[in-house]
């Protein structure tokens, strides 16, 4: 039965980040399986003692018991689900968590339930934490995360002349959302070159289940024009550039 005004309420989480406030208390942004993006306070979780602190860390997957207060939710209690220790042990799948957890933070708001959304957050977390090929993994993601946001790129056809896109290299535009052949390319200046490679990866990505990705290894020379490609295009949705980014290139 729910409780007196219902009041409190039970949610499945991934911590996205947190920030300190006041002398002992963390304000946390949190993506769950029932509220979508959701900010609350923890209170008393910088204390020594204090038993939450440790299931409320960045990119942990938690199961939460939360009041309804005047303008945030109150954490009551945590328990860890997944606390993904894999990733917590290598610094480039840190960094990587980091990168699709930050997409995630800034392409949405706080507007209510995103089931996909947060089923592709946890699988993704969840192939970081233990598969191969993590770059793989994240580009995998990145093109999923577009089709849920409704900003999937056209890539089979020319977003101007629509004809279908040939086996040559093409060129790629974020303002008209896709691929566009040689002979339109002028329509946007501002386009840029993408490779047979880097497109037939983009389309692959498109069309197939994790399962068919899972463990394939990207090229170094399409891998690193793809990175480069989708910062790009994400910087354009955004209108600014993201962070984590320039910790990769500095770990790498």
């Amino acid at each position: 039965m729910p409780d007196k005004e219902n009041r409190t309420f039970r949610a499945t989480a991934v911590v996205l980040r947190h920030v300190e406030y006041g002398e002992a208390d963390r304000i946390l942004t949190l993506f769950t399986l029932e509220k979508g993006k959701i900010q609350a306070i923890a209170k008393g979780v910088r204390k020594i003692r204090s038993r939450k602190a440790g299931h409320l860390e960045p990119f942990t997957r938690v199961a939460l018991f939360l009041a309804k207060g005047r303008n945030l939710a109150i954490v009551t209690q945590a328990e860890a689900l997944e606390s993904y220790p894999g990733i917590r042990a290598d610094l480039q799948r840190t960094a990587l968590a980091a990168y699709v957890i930050e997409l995630l933070d800034r392409f949405t708001q706080e507007e209510g339930e995103n089931r996909q959304l947060f089923g592709l957050l946890v699988d993704t977390l969840g192939r970081l934490n233990q598969d191969e090929q993590p770059e793989t993994i994240v580009r995998y993601y990145e093109v999923q995360l577009l089709d849920l946001l409704g900003f999937r790129p056209e890539l089979t056809r020319c977003v101007v002349c629509r004809a279908e896109i040939k086996p040559e290299d093409q060129f790629f535009s974020a303002r008209l959302g896709g691929a566009l052949c040689p002979r339109c390319s002028g329509q946007d200046t501002a386009a840029w070159r993408i490779s047979v490679s880097a497109l037939k990866y983009l389309r692959y990505f498109q069309r197939s289940p994790y399962s068919a990705v899972r463990g394939r290894v990207i090229p170094v020379a399409a891998e690193v024009e793809l990175r480069a490609l989708m910062e790009r295009y994400f910087t354009y949705l955004l209108e600014y550039g993201l962070r984590t980014p320039g910790f990769l290139d500095a770990i790498s």
